[in-house]
């Protein structure tokens, strides 16, 4: 499918496609069928980072031996205050104290700037891995089929490249650099224990097995919790994006108390998790105070008997009771980070399990559409294991033609539409494209054959020049001109404020509803695919906006074949043909004047909206049964 425009649908089919499905599992986008993402195992998210960090194995040595160096440095900070009390038993005098005490200020200085070097290597490590990562998951996620992102959930890949994303940044720039200073602290210092005399090593060590099953309890406990939270989390973006994205069809079905219920119930789930996690937390510092108390302890003892036995002198032992109350941060902060790393890891693996999808089936260059002929043959679908939506369809479309699909709410139109685009791989039948078989055109092919439109358009953040070359990067300022031209919208675009070179989008200049559709057939006209669709292109822009763009769509289909999902019956009645659905099957076809004379179900449509319209240019609050928005499958993400 050639990418036109967002393909992001919502309205009430979402709630009634498929008789049998409940209106509260699809609205809310808890289908017991839906496959959320896959997560990477422990040792495939391992895989991932040693070959990340393979490039920069000079960054990685760097930062190491800074560190290495600073916290080195740092631990003669012990011993030179060892040596100032033995100088102050001894009596030695003032002058005595003077060179201790000018070297207690360099090793400071030197430890000083070595911890900010180290930090600095290995934040800037941190930061090139992470975002080799957001690169390498964004480029995987857009090749990703786009019928496995639907039936995950927009909520899923939304919270990885969000929260996850936000939650392994905050641990590159704020634990690492920690975990690693405090990592070589605990180490060296152990070192320099063992130096002053083993026995003072054997005493801190005794602290050891308490820190140790700290960890295992800690562990075993947190892991599970902090990997259903990420889920639970996902779980209730995805509603938040169906009840806020879809809250015209929440009120018109009067849905506001069912969805007020679920954003609850998933926001109580996510703050369960949360309080779990602290709790979690929580009894692990305590254990931790444990240890630390039995260290000391057995430290002070142990320096007290070598210290009555003649076998230190107090200095050296008061050396020893420095070190080891130097190692309760870095023990704290080490294991404290564990939570971040655990956040962290959980993260990780979510964004792995991403990267680490095949993508979509490349385009098979081969293949050349004889023409803009959609033919499609005992096509069937269900979405996932709920029942079947479209039931044994057989459509043919000529070249050039341009076929309206109509029907009741829930009646399939939508489903079909995404079928023939690419979206959706079918459970029975086949798709052919001008010729050639969707199959083997591939996911890329069928992109190239097919541009999908949909009521939801997304205008990208930068100028309206860049926003129209998404659809032709090579094109030149006359041809993004003469594409707007074409379909009506060159007089509003040279009227901004900067012409093609103005800011839209995010932060620039706001396009009206009709203005944004132009502009997503104006990217039509600049991709120039044989076959277009538009599902429900004019839905949202009033009845005289829709008016406008049914004249700009028509300019845009000139030369194509045309595959309209109609909101506006009137839209119907000018295509070439009329496919009415009813309950996933083809009942009707033929031109309006045909159908209409029939008495059939497309006349008894055809009479509900005529007697719902109002005044010319008075507004239509809502359409008529029939000409509702049909949305029958999960929301489409943004491409």
């Amino acid at each position: 499918m050639t990418s036109a425009d967002a393909t992001k649908s919502e309205g009430p089919a979402q709630a009634s496609e498929g008789r049998t499905r409940g209106t509260e599992q699809s609205m809310s986008g808890t289908r017991p069928d839906r496959v959320l993402l896959p997560t990477a195992t422990g040792a495939e998210s391992l895989a991932a980072l040693r070959a990340m960090l393979h490039g920069h194995r000079l960054l990685a040595v760097g930062a190491i031996t800074v560190l290495v160096a600073g916290t080195g440095v740092g631990l003669l900070t012990a011993p030179l205050l060892g040596h100032i009390v033995d100088l102050v038993v001894d009596r030695e005098g003032a002058p005595a104290l003077t060179l201790p005490l000018v070297l207690l200020v360099v090793v400071a200085v030197a430890r000083g700037v070595a911890a900010t070097v180290g930090s600095t290597l290995v934040a800037r490590l941190g930061e090139t891995v992470l975002a080799a990562l957001r690169e390498q998951f964004i480029e995987r996620a857009l090749r990703l089929p786009l019928d496995r992102v639907e039936a995950a959930g927009s909520g899923d890949l939304v919270s990885r490249v969000t929260s996850d994303v936000s939650m392994i940044g905050k641990s590159v720039r704020q634990a690492l650099p920690e975990f690693s200073r405090s990592a070589l602290t605990i180490v060296l210092t152990l070192v320099g224990l063992a130096v002053l005399d083993w026995r003072f090593l054997l005493a801190a060590l005794l602290a050891a097995p308490v820190q140790v099953l700290s960890v295992r309890w800690y562990l075993r406990r947190a892991a599970p919790v902090y990997g259903e939270h990420r889920v639970a989390t996902g779980a209730l973006q995805h509603q938040l994006l169906d009840s806020v994205g879809g809250v015209r069809t929440v009120r018109a079905f009067r849905l506001n108390g069912t969805h007020t219920e679920l954003l609850e119930r998933r926001s109580e789930a996510a703050r369960d998790l949360g309080l779990r996690g602290i709790h979690i937390v929580t009894g692990f510092f305590s254990r931790l105070n444990l240890a630390e108390f039995i260290g000391l302890a057995a430290m002070l003892g142990t320096g007290f008997v070598l210290v009555d036995r003649g076998s230190v002198s107090i200095g050296t032992a008061t050396a020893a009771a420095l070190y080891f109350h130097s190692l309760f941060n870095p023990i704290n902060a080490t294991l404290f980070l564990l939570d971040d790393a655990q956040s962290a890891g959980a993260s990780f693996a979510r964004l792995v399990g991403v990267s680490n999808l095949p993508a979509e089936r490349a385009a098979a260059d081969h293949h050349t559409l004889e023409d803009g002929s959609v033919e499609v043959s005992a096509l069937s679908h269900a979405y996932g294991s709920g029942a079947p939506v479209l039931h044994e369809v057989d459509l043919r479309v000529r070249s050039g033609e341009r076929v309206a699909l109509v029907g009741a709410s829930g009646a399939g139109k939508t489903t079909l539409a995404k079928l023939v685009a690419g979206v959706h791989s079918p459970t029975g039948g086949s798709i052919t494209l001008g010729g050639v078989d969707a199959g083997e055109l591939g996911p890329a092919g069928v992109r190239r054959a097919v541009a999908l439109i949909s009521q939801e358009v997304h205008v990208f953040a930068g100028t309206l020049a860049d926003d129209l070359r998404l659809a032709r990067p090579e094109a030149d300022d006359e041809a993004l001109r003469a594409a707007l031209d074409r379909v009506g919208a060159l007089e509003w675009a040279r009227a901004l404020p900067e012409g093609l070179d103005t800011v839209v989008g995010e932060g620039g200049h706001r396009l009206t509803v009709t203005q944004a559709q132009h502009l997503a057939l104006a990217r039509l006209v600049l991709a120039d695919p044989p076959i277009a669709i538009l599902d429900e292109a004019t839905a949202d822009a009033g009845s005289a906006g829709a008016r406008v763009l049914e004249e700009a769509a028509a300019r845009a289909l000139e030369g194509r074949t045309g595959l309209l999902v109609a909101h506006r019956l009137p839209q119907a009645a000018a295509a070439d043909r009329i496919v009415v659905l009813d309950q996933g099957r083809v009942v009707e076809t033929g031109t309006h004047e045909e159908l209409v004379a029939a008495g059939g179900r497309y006349a008894d449509l055809w009479a509900a909206w005529s007697a719902s319209r109002r005044e010319p240019g008075e507004k239509v609050p809502h359409p008529a049964p029939g000409a509702d928005s049909d949305v029958d499958a999960p929301v489409s993400p943004t491409v």
